[in-house]
């Protein structure tokens, strides 16, 4: 029988420059995506995949993220006095019992490898999963990490998920090489940071979603500062590749990439279609300003 994944990083360190001014004292995992912030989503999505411990990787303003998924007595007392037995249910299943939240502080940002490399005395020698909530993936049937660990139960080894981009944005990414492929599956023989369009292996970008062994750390611990100026994990596990198998998996879903302000209106607009009390108002809305020639 197979070690299941139990824990998660989550790389939350970032100073979020692309959303000044909104982001100057509150981090942007904590933008909202109609009434959840986006570090909400990242952590339900662990969750379903069974994740008992998240592994926050914080930085010096990041304090409402523990706040977050802290127990707020005040506001529990006043929900309950007030009879809002609903509001009160939803604040409490923000962390379901059973699972536990770990915060690590990263005292420099040095890149998503340094900030992973700060998880390695809690992970403690398992394999884990790495989740980067700018990503925010609707994956209708199954969420992109429960689908990742099925795919991880086969293997044991490193697994990346990707998805394929626009060939001329190659170089906002990390870029896989591909090998043989299965289904949805690609050995991975390569994988470079950034490239630029005429020199990437491909166009199957790495989106957010990792599940690697511990063996990473090793190697994080050893690898310089890559493009900007970072200690970048696609570097990492561009040397883990000579060490061990390493997969890519093509999830089902839709990713919206919310670390940008057009990806974070585009998710916000269709969650907003779809969300249970609003989208039907909202698609009325949306439905008059067409109409009326706005939009």
């Amino acid at each position: 029988m197979t070690q299941p994944i139990t824990k998660a990083v989550f790389p939350v360190a970032g100073l979020g420059t692309r959303f000044l001014p909104a982001t100057k004292a509150s981090p942007k995992e904590m933008l909202p995506i109609v009434d959840k912030p986006l570090i909400q989503y990242a952590v339900e999505e662990a969750i379903e995949a069974g994740i008992k411990v998240m592994v926050f990787v914080t930085g010096r303003n990041k304090r409402p993220i523990p706040d977050h998924f802290d127990k707020a007595y005040e506001l529990e007392v006043e929900l309950e006095r007030r009879g809002k037995s609903k509001l009160l249910e939803l604040v409490r299943g923000i962390v379901p019992k059973g699972v536990t939240c770990v915060y690590i502080r990263q005292e420099e940002t040095l890149g998503l490898g340094h900030a992973v490399l700060c998880a390695a005395p809690v992970v403690d020698g398992q394999p884990f999963a790495v989740i980067l909530a700018d990503d925010l993936i609707n994956a209708e049937e199954e969420g992109c990490l429960s689908q990742m660990t099925k795919q991880f139960s086969k293997h044991r080894c490193s697994l990346v998920g990707v998805e394929e981009v626009d060939p001329e944005s190659t170089d906002q990414y990390g870029i896989i090489q591909p090998g043989l492929a299965e289904g949805r599956e690609y050995k991975v023989e390569g994988i470079v940071e950034k490239p630029k369009p005429v020199e990437a292996p491909s166009s199957l970008a790495v989106v957010g979603r990792y599940i690697l062994t511990p063996r990473i750390f090793n190697l994080l611990e050893a690898t310089p500062r890559g493009v900007g100026g970072e200690i970048q994990l696609t570097d990492a596990l561009a040397t883990l590749l000579s060490q061990e198998y390493m997969f890519a998996y093509r999830f089902k879903g839709k990713r919206y990439d919310c670390g940008s302000k057009l990806g974070y209106l585009q998710a916000t607009v269709e969650y907003g279609l779809k969300h249970a009390e609003l989208g039907d108002s909202f698609r009325d809305y949306l439905g008059h300003l067409l109409a009326h020639g706005e939009l």
